[in-house]
């Protein structure tokens, strides 16, 4: 099985999660920046341009903080 290194949003290890076979979706509207997959109960987010670089992986309770704050503007960068 394959697995990717994997760490957690703010540097924590996560589960080696086997994500080759992952059904990876674009993660905004039109937007190629990032792809996520729902694998064994977490969320991983990779990079769309660089799908072979390490993942991070999110627990549920760590995707909806992270997809609330998004959406606040929390991570603006303009």
């Amino acid at each position: 099985m394959a697995t990717s290194t994997q760490h957690g949003p703010v540097g924590g290890t996560k589960p080696e999660l086997d994500l080759s076979g992952a059904d990876w979706q674009p993660g905004g509207r039109g937007a190629d920046d990032v792809q996520i997959a729902f694998v064994e109960g977490f969320i991983a987010m990779r990079s769309a341009s660089s799908p072979g670089t390490p993942s991070l992986i999110f627990n549920p309770a760590e995707w909806r903080a992270f997809v609330l704050n998004a959406r606040n503007g929390a991570f603006d960068l303009t």
